[in-house]
């Protein structure tokens, strides 16, 4: 399963706890990410640095998100993850909201000031749009491939939570998993 949507939007609460409730394993490409900087034995800031002049970064994390996700078993996580995956994924989530709500929340959780929020937000969205369209001439702003576009903003955690999962459950059953966790 992929859960893909732009800074926060919700994908890490909602990919962790689908990943919990239905028995799979959960990873992000930020922890991929974490993973390659710690191998390489740089921050996590220093690889930012590197992969914004060095695209084999970027396409080493996507080449380790792909791996992870023919296992099976997953939910993956992350804002471009669902591009990467493509067929792969029995279930393409889009979680989303508008962008001054996204930037309060991320202000909100940081606890830093919204301007600062709203510029770095929106030049890492450009990017994200930029990198995939350079690198794989995917347009991450058609959102064709998903199976479920929401957006969390008019909705509880908890109403969009139960959509997610109720959505998920249905699929898959149509799919013909039988998952137990989607019975309860």
């Amino acid at each position: 399963m992929a859960v893909s949507g732009p800074p926060g939007s919700g994908k890490t609460t909602y990919a962790r706890r689908l990943a919990g409730d239905l028995g799979l394993q959960y990873y992000s490409a930020g922890m991929i990410f974490r993973e390659v900087a710690r191998e390489r034995g740089v921050s996590v800031e220093e690889l930012n640095r590197i992969a914004a002049e060095d695209p084999s970064i970027d396409l080493e994390i996507d080449s380790r998100t792909l791996e992870i996700g023919c296992r099976g078993g997953v939910v993956l996580e992350g804002h471009l993850v669902a591009w990467v995956l493509g067929g792969i994924a029995d279930v393409r989530i889009y979680v989303t909201a508008p962008l001054e709500v996204r930037i309060k929340r991320i202000a909100m959780r940081e606890n830093r000031p919204l301007t600062d929020v709203y510029r770095e937000t929106v030049a890492r969205e450009y990017m994200h749009w930029r990198r995939f369209l350079d690198y794989y001439g995917i347009d991450v702003n058609n959102l064709q491939i998903f199976n479920l576009v929401l957006d969390t903003e008019p909705l509880s955690v908890e109403e969009a939570y139960a959509v997610i999962k109720t959505y998920t459950c249905r699929l898959l059953a149509k799919k013909g998993f039988r998952l137990e966790a989607c019975n309860r």
